[in-house]
């Protein structure tokens, strides 16, 4: 730690198991009063486990606790529930939302916490008949998202946001509490566009800036270096290197997390042609009401066993294309598959078509995160294709076959390396990269014809992104299944994709090889930015 620093926040020889299996070993990590500290590793490295036992996490507690000490302006602390957290002014921005779904944005950034004002009835018979003060509210919510440097509505209920906007209401909530001393903010990015993440990294400058230690989780590496002083990595439930920012490298940083160098190149592999492929999807004429994206005329043609990759600049449109066709969104024009038109806003037409689709979303549309890995990925094959089911007297009776799901479930947990427990383990308790696997996993299983994927590797680190994208490649491969791929990261679709379309002002600017240089792909993007 810099000695510029004061020392905040001590954690000593923190060791946590569960039921036996131990995700940390002796971790020790300090952090400064205004400094910035990135916490890096693969999926399942511990970091998130670390960072619920510092926010007293419920289930932390309720899984037998953690070894070590929690040190806090020296003193020994103990937090027993996250309240205590944010008592001592710790504030915590989870990957997954904790948001109220019919509140505002405003509502949900100062839940329990609303000014109020007084009244004549109050007077009478208590301050419970106190009413709250909407202009005050308002003011602080305005205040709290400024402070961010984007621009959100404080009005919009959470159930219309778009998943970026969502992610900024967390970190305002954090923001707007006047004790804040130390924000943890486990993957704040993944979900943000470009530009949201450029604005939130210079909100997290102006944080330290005003005193306010970070602990900075995320997978995009040149991120940490961009905004962080320190750089820590946790691997296999270690802290294998505690490094100054500006004295390591994204490669360096690699190297720790995975314990080897990691190639991100475009393979030197010929492109294949799909020129003779015959038209397996046409879209004409494609509009989507999603918010956050513009979609306004999109017309675009898929061949059959291509990968088509689909990228573009933030909020331009790539992302409502697959959910406006799977009927996540309203949408319309005219969707044509093998010939025959699929009506929009109807994702069960879509499903009983043969396509799947992986959401960017994961965690409100992908999971049901409550079940098990072999209800996630084995329930929408037997809901929608009757598959993984035993038929009793010619088919009156059907139940499910719990041998054929634990065996596909296994299948793919080894595919695609996915860190769990067993098969049996609910998806919730898994990492955000696992959970990705999860979410492709299920799509697998339902064998399609067409499947669609949006930022397949978002929240999955160096080490596995790699993992997911060959699975891809080669489910596209054995199986002879279209793929059409949307992404943020340009070297993403180069290297996976066999054509790539761009879209821009909500059309599609252009369509390239994905050999193409990337100058030609990053004009088209620029095209006709709206």
């Amino acid at each position: 730690m810099k000695d510029e620093h004061k020392t905040l926040l001590e954690m000593k020889n923190i060791r946590k198991d569960f039921f036996g299996n131990h995700v940390l070993t002796d971790i020790n990590l300090t952090v400064g009063e205004g400094e910035v500290v990135g916490l890096v590793g693969e999926n399942g490295a511990g970091k998130s486990t670390l960072m619920r036992i510092l926010f007293g996490a419920d289930m932390i507690r309720e899984t037998g606790g953690y070894g070590g000490e929690i040190r806090l302006d020296g003193q020994e602390v103990h937090f027993n529930s996250p309240f205590d957290a944010i008592a001592a002014g710790i504030g915590m921005v989870h990957q997954e939302f904790s948001l109220i779904p019919g509140f505002t944005t405003t509502e949900n950034i100062l839940l329990n916490r609303e000014p109020k004002k007084h009244n004549v009835i109050s007077d009478i018979f208590s301050d419970r008949m106190d009413t709250l003060n909407r202009k005050e509210m308002d003011l602080r919510a305005e205040n709290a998202i400024r402070m961010m440097g984007v621009d959100i509505d404080r009005r919009m209920v959470i159930n219309d946001m778009p998943v970026g906007h969502k992610q900024f209401t967390e970190i305002a909530r954090e923001l707007s509490k006047d004790q804040l001393r130390l924000l943890i903010l486990d993957e704040p990015t993944a979900v943000l566009t470009e530009k949201e993440a450029e604005a939130l990294l210079a909100s997290i400058r102006g944080m330290a800036e005003r005193g306010i230690a970070i602990i900075f989780i995320t997978h995009r590496l040149q991120e940490i270096l961009a905004v962080c002083d320190r750089v820590v990595v946790m691997r296999d439930g270690c802290l294998v290197s505690d490094e100054n920012a500006k004295e390591t490298s994204v490669e360096a940083i690699t190297k720790a997390m995975v314990g080897r160098s990691v190639a991100t190149e475009r393979s030197d592999a010929p492109d294949k042609s799909f020129e003779d492929a015959p038209v397996i999807l046409k879209v004409e004429k494609l509009w989507v009401d999603m918010p956050g994206e513009t979609v306004r005329n999109v017309s675009l043609e898929v061949r059959k066993g291509e990968i088509l990759g689909i990228g573009g600049l933030a909020g331009q449109g790539k992302l409502g294309i697959p959910n406006g066709i799977m009927g996540l969104y309203q949408a319309g024009g005219q969707v044509t598959f093998e010939g025959k038109e699929i009506p929009l806003n109807s994702p069960r037409k879509c499903l009983d078509a043969s396509f799947a689709f992986v959401s960017e979303d994961r965690r409100g549309v992908g999971l049901l995160l409550d079940e098990s890995l072999e209800w996630n990925i084995a329930f929408p094959a037997m809901q929608i294709q009757n598959k993984f089911l035993k038929s009793y007297l010619g088919g009156l009776i059907k139940w499910r076959d719990d041998a054929a799901i634990r065996s596909v479930t296994e299948k793919y947990i080894n595919e695609l390396a996915i860190k769990c427990q067993s098969s049996r383990q609910k998806a919730k308790e898994l990492s955000g990269g696992n959970q990705q696997k999860v979410c492709l996993a299920k799509a697998f299983a339902l064998s399609p014809r067409l499947l669609f994927v949006s930022e397949p590797t978002r929240g999955i680190d160096v080490g596995a992104k790699a993992l997911v994208l060959d699975a891809l490649k080669r489910f596209n491969r054995e199986n002879g299944v279209t793929i059409v791929m949307v992404s943020s990261e340009l070297e993403e679709l180069r290297a996976s994709c066999d054509r790539i379309a761009i879209v821009s002002g909500g059309r599609v600017a252009g369509i390239l090889p994905a050999s193409s240089p990337v100058e030609e792909l990053g004009t088209l993007m620029l095209s006709s930015v709206v």
